[in-house]
């Protein structure tokens, strides 16, 4: 008798940055511990940085460039302001990287990162994390060319983050979203912005226009009073609502009746000589599972089979260009003071 073992590679990784988010992907970096080994974590504030692996139970590396040299791949969870001179550190030692959301603070830095993994053709992947959210995954298939988007993505207010406006700290979450379904290049932009609490624009609404003739209606916000992250598509007969928050999926479809409807049919009835409709309505079971243990789960298997990152350095710099195309307009938009 012949006994097929899966062979599981582990990889050695290195983290940097133990913040809030960092921690949460330290915690399930622990729990991948047949995928991963932890080699250590590095962190700019060295005293802090030491308390959170003497409570991990890891090593803590006040050199990042050993962190790096000791790993097989490493994971920024820092700053943006400081994403691109880690990775492209990284990328240059020819190691692979999983880099947060957004993958730098600049279209210009975004670009010199790509055109160094051109030539070092290493693994890069981008923390977009709804794209793992178990309520997207479950809506994709039934996708078909939508053209009309709507988003909410409302917070309440959280003083982490404030540094930079709610384009690229909320709307950024559903720009890439938006981008992995429409295939389609954007013709025009209008968007505005207010500035409520913070120095930068705390709400936003951005209207977007691709070439195909499918529109995108955005809202963020970080000062509403309950939280809200729901998107709503629209394409032939069909109305998709995917609630990222509650991680819920509805659909409404509309097929051709032919004969005489069932009594029980919620029927559409387009007019004389037209072909009824009638309204059929799915609310998927979905599979609760952990978004960022998703992403952490594909980075490996991008690295050890050989796979395209689900959501990868070119997805992750066409989400900052629209972002600041978005700002841009918020900017002519308002009155000269």
């Amino acid at each position: 008798m012949i006994i097929f073992v899966q062979i599981i590679s582990m990889l050695e990784i290195g983290l940097f940055g133990v913040g809030h988010l960092g921690k949460i992907h330290l915690r399930l970096l622990k729990e991948l511990n047949t995928l991963y080994k932890i080699v250590g974590v590095h962190d700019n504030n060295l005293d802090y940085g030491k308390q959170i692996a003497h409570e991990f139970q890891i090593p803590f590396f006040e050199n990042p460039n050993e962190l790096i040299n000791q790993s097989d791949c490493l994971d920024v969870v820092t700053p943006t302001i400081s994403h691109f001179e880690l990775a492209y550190k990284i990328i240059s030692a020819n190691k692979h990287v999983f880099i947060e959301k957004p993958i730098t603070q600049t279209i210009e830095e975004a670009e010199k990162l790509i055109q160094l993994n051109k030539k070092n053709q290493i693994k890069v992947q981008v923390g977009h994390v709804e794209r793992f959210n178990p309520a997207f995954v479950k809506a994709m298939p039934y996708f078909k060319n939508p053209m009309f988007i709507e988003t909410h993505r409302l917070a309440q207010f959280n003083p982490r983050g404030t540094d930079v406006p709610v384009v690229l700290d909320l709307m950024i979450h559903d720009l890439d979203v938006i981008l992995s379904v429409v295939d389609s290049e954007v013709e025009n932009i209008s968007a505005s912005g207010v500035a409520v609490v913070s120095d930068s624009d705390d709400i936003a609404n951005a209207r977007i226009v691709f070439k195909n003739g499918c529109v995108a209606n955005l809202t963020s916000s970080r000062i509403s009073l309950k939280n809200m992250r729901k998107s709503r598509f629209f394409q032939k007969d069909a109305y998709i609502s995917v609630d990222f928050l509650t991680k819920e999926l509805e659909v409404f479809r509309l097929e051709n009746i032919e004969g005489e409807p069932d009594p029980f049919d919620i029927v559409f009835d387009l007019g004389e000589n037209k072909t009824k409709k009638k309204v059929l309505f799915d609310k998927p079971d979905i599979f609760d599972f952990n978004a960022i243990k998703e992403e952490l789960i594909s980075f490996h298997d991008s690295i050890v089979n050989n796979n395209a990152p689900k959501v990868n350095i070119f997805d992750a710099s066409k989400a900052l260009t629209l972002a600041y195309q978005i700002l841009d307009n918020i900017q002519k938009a308002k009155p000269l003071l």
